[in-house]
């Protein structure tokens, strides 16, 4: 298995190089390593026990791949599985499958790190794998929306490797497990890097406009896997030092609301399922021992939600009500957007239910409030008006086949869910999200301002939530 599982890991960047030799098979060579990953989860998640590959004995650096590895792997193979298929009849080039594999192979690395240096390489090629593919289009905005992008990305890394050098000098080891006895500095150094990394709180307010306005396929693995990397190893850090699970706990409740009140009163559609996906990722953080699954949950449906929302004929909502939009298009919109609201026979059904089983009694009420805000955010979705077509457009079949039915085929993620009283919560939260969007907020013409997300003041939320972090590990 650890020769398996280091193949399995240089695969992708073998072939994303080969790609440039044998351009005319870069989609069938890209849509190969998929598959390979795919399959590569499914083995994890047969594996009795833990996989750990120590590289370097005397540094700590070391790989594990358990469960929590393997929905997240799971997740990045079918999310780039569709978008590939969704790219196939485009004119991409190969230089745009040979980033895409990149990036996909760079994620799969960084969700089996168990070392802040492995992780550091993994994360920088992640960022530079996405920067290219934001800049793909080379026009003046997706090249600002990637230098911006990539300025705060080597920001918040270059935070992150103080921290991880003071961890080290602390332990001689760079495992995640020296947080326990590394100075308080480290810590905070290393978080404010994950945190912007991952698109938390208010260090992630990068994370709208980078999403928002990248090409629709890029936007789908951005917000369904890239920002994944970062919270994976929140996640990670959380289940193996529990000094600072609740400082991550903490993080996830307040990303959750933040995320979700901007999310309610967007009127850009792009930058609704943005805004969302900054809530769904303090959704993860919120209970750590689950935050595999909802990891799996939120990323095939934001994956699919980003691809449609791509294809409508507005990004307004205001303009969407007017325009009445493809009822196959529609209907599959309605099901991603069911799923993370918490529908039942849904995967998100069991992965809320699992999630809100596994808070602490204090984050108990506001995840629930929070619960209610996506079923206000979704229900812009799901109430858009829509009329038979027979047109759909070319390429988006394919992809709404596999994420819609792994969608529904994770309705065993969490069986337990389906008890009597957990249905009737669900229903009843999305409910109360509905009336509230009907009667509340469908009327309010409010916008939230965006100068929290101006350039110029997203390194300076760094340095505020670097103060933040230090006064909460104090004590």
């Amino acid at each position: 298995m650890n020769t398996i599982t280091i193949t399995w890991i240089a695969l992708p960047f073998f072939l994303g190089f080969l790609i440039y030799l044998l351009p005319q098979l870069d989609r069938y060579l890209s849509l190969g390593v998929t598959v390979i990953s795919a399959v590569y989860a499914l083995q994890v998640f047969l594996q009795e026990s833990p996989l750990t590959l120590e590289l370097l004995d005397n540094f700590g650096v070391t790989l594990l791949v358990d469960q929590l590895s393997a929905y997240l792997i799971l997740t990045n193979a079918l999310v780039t599985t569709a978008v590939i298929l969704y790219c196939w009849g485009k004119e991409k080039t190969a230089f745009f499958y040979t980033q895409a594999i990149i990036l996909h192979g760079s994620v799969n690395a960084a969700f089996i790190c168990a070392d802040f240096i492995s992780l550091y390489v993994a994360l920088e090629v992640v960022g530079i794998a996405a920067f290219l593919l934001i800049s793909y289009p080379r026009s003046e905005r997706s090249i600002w929306v990637a230098l911006r992008y990539l300025f705060v990305s080597n920001t918040a890394m270059l935070f992150y490797l103080v921290g991880a050098a003071l961890v080290y000098q602390a332990n001689r080891s760079f495992s995640f497990a020296g947080l326990s006895t590394a100075p308080n500095t480290a810590i905070a150094l290393i978080f404010i890097g994950l945190l912007t990394k991952g698109g938390i709180f208010v260090s992630g307010l990068w994370l709208p406009l980078t999403h928002s306005e990248s090409e629709t396929p890029v936007s789908a693995m951005l917000s369904g896997v890239v920002v994944k990397t970062g919270v994976f190893a929140l996640v990670r850090c959380a289940l193996m030092v529990s000094e600072v699970e609740p400082i991550v706990r903490i993080f996830g409740v307040g990303t959750a609301l933040l995320g979700v009140t901007y999310a309610i009163f967007e009127k850009d559609s792009k930058r609704t399922l943005a805004f969302s996906t900054v809530s769904q990722l303090g959704w993860i953080l919120a209970a750590p021992a689950v935050g595999g699954i909802y990891a799996l949950s939120h990323g095939l449906v934001k994956s699919l939600l980003f691809l449609i929302a791509g294809n409508l004929p507005s990004r307004n909502f205001q303009e969407l009500q007017e325009q009445r939009m493809n009822t196959r298009i529609w209907i599959p919109l309605v099901i991603g957007s069911l799923s993370i609201s918490g529908f039942p026979l849904l995967v998100g059904f069991g992965a809320k239910m699992l999630t809100l089983k596994n808070v602490l009694p204090w984050q108990e009420i506001l995840m629930n409030i929070g619960a209610v805000g996506t079923a206000i955010v979704y229900a812009k979705f799901i109430f858009l008006p829509h009329k038979k077509e027979a047109d759909i457009p070319p390429g988006l079949w394919l992809p709404i086949i596999i994420l819609t039915g792994a969608i529904i085929a994770g309705i065993g993620v969490y069986d337990d869910a389906y008890t009597l009283q957990n249905i009737i919560k669900a229903l009843a939260i999305i409910g109360v999200g509905w009336v509230g969007y009907i009667w509340v907020f469908q009327r309010f013409a409010v916008t939230l301002p965006r100068v929290l997300e101006q350039f110029e003041h997203l390194i300076g939320f760094m340095s505020l939530m670097l103060l933040l972090l230090l006064g909460m590990i104090l004590p």
